[in-house]
This record gives structure tokens, sequence and C-alpha cells, in this order.
């Protein structure tokens, strides 16, 4: 589980996040939505640790980073927006480098990798370099080493962005078989359709603070909106600007 207990927090001297609480909970998937620069960039560098918050507590499984950052890290798979991988390494050579990262053996990564593989149609790639990829594959490389770490926590961040629409399937499968197994899931994405069928509940972010958060029925409460779709709801934040 995911634990945020009013944290406040941001970049040196501009506080961003305004004593922000919310949960996710084991084998539940949770929408992170909201306008550019609600916080929700913000909300994600504070849990993996690149900000610290000036006050409030993070937590996975009940474990801070305070506490044991190696293993707090471990908890996390992170799937960035923008790939980010290592032009002079092979896919094969970025599996591996990310199975030691996380202490866990060579062989057995590479075996956890070979049906993300298949499903991504990167088996025949192994050898290549990030030169030879396409964006959209440069994701699916971020998104194989983010589910070989098998972590407790997956942090996904517009996962659909440069995706083909059987890849965003096929993603959308893997994730449900993530959550079937107790893994908390937390993504942020303006694909609001796709999100409103996948997540069990969403976190409404709104200059800096959490605005509303429960599952769709709960929002159209919130909102006062009987018949609201999240992108209704998610146009209704414009007029509170």
């Amino acid at each position: 589980m995911l634990k945020i207990e009013n944290v406040t927090g941001g970049y040196v001297n501009i506080p961003v996040l305004k004593n922000i609480s919310f949960e996710v909970a084991d084998g539940e998937l949770v929408g992170l939505i909201g306008l550019n620069g609600a916080g929700k960039s913000t909300t994600i560098n504070e849990i993996i640790g690149l900000l610290q918050p000036y006050q409030g507590q993070i937590s996975i499984d009940g474990l801070s980073l305070s506490q044991n950052q190696a293993d707090y890290r471990k908890k996390i798979g992170f799937i960035p927006e923008t790939p980010s991988l290592y032009e002079e390494l092979t896919l094969r050579e970025h599996i591996e480098t990310v199975a030691m990262a996380y202490d866990i053996p060579v062989d057995e990564a590479l075996v956890r990798s070979e049906k993300l593989l298949q499903i991504f149609r990167l088996s025949d790639k192994l050898e290549w370099f990030p030169i030879n990829f396409s964006k959209g594959m440069k994701q699916k490389v971020m998104i194989i080493c983010a589910f070989i770490v098998d972590p407790s926590l997956f942090i996904i961040d517009e996962p659909f962005l440069g995706l083909d629409p059987l890849a965003i399937a096929d993603l959308t499968d893997l994730l449900a078989e993530e959550k079937a197994k107790g893994k908390s899931i937390l993504m942020s994405t303006h694909v609001l359709d796709s999100a409103e069928k996948m997540c069990d509940r969403f976190v409404i972010l709104h200059q800096g603070q959490v605005r509303a958060v429960g599952t769709l029925e709960e929002l159209r409460k919130t909102f006062a909106d009987s018949t609201a779709s999240l992108n209704d709801i998610y146009m209704a934040l414009t007029k509170e600007v």
C-alpha cells in the first residue's frame, strides 16, 4: 500500500503540494488526475524520492524512504512519461543493469523478461541499441524494465503516449494482472476515457491540493453531476482556475 499523509512539498522555496493525503491500497489502480501544473509530476517525484517533502510522510508497505532508501526504492516500478535509455547499452544490457540495480539475479531477470519481450514484440531486438528504437519501442523497454522488478507499487506517468493501440491493450492487460496479484498502481494520465474504464478510484489534484478522492460515482456527487464522465469532471476544474 502507498500512503501519503499531509505532504507539503515542491522545489526550493516553491511549495507546489499543499498538505495532500491519499492512499493506494493493495490490488487497486488509482488515477492521478489534474490540469497542467496541478502537482501531479511533483507528487510522483516526492514518492520516488527525487524530491523530499517539507513536511508529511510517504510510505510503501509501511516503509519510508528515510528508514531504508534501498529497500524503499526496490518497492517501486516507475514508468516515466519520457523514455530514458542509455544510448551505449543494448536492450539485453538494460535488462541486466536493472537486475543489478535491484539485486535480482541476471538469469532470473532475463527469464522474467521473456514473456514481456514476446508481448511487446521485442524478443528479436535484444542486441539492438536505443538509436534503433522508435519512441514507442523505447516506451516498451521502460515498461519491461519496470515489470521485471516485480515491485509492490507501480507508478506510471502518461503510459499511453507513443504506444500503438495493440501495445496499449497489452499494457492494460498487464496492469489488470498485476492488480489481481495485489499490486498497488498509481497512474497519471490525460487519456481520461481509458482511465475511466481502468481505474478503481481517482485522486483529483487542483492547484497543489487534493480537490476530491473517490470512485467515479463519488466524484459525481462531489461535483454535483450524477451523469458526469471523468472528462466532464476534468473540464469542470477549468472553471475553478
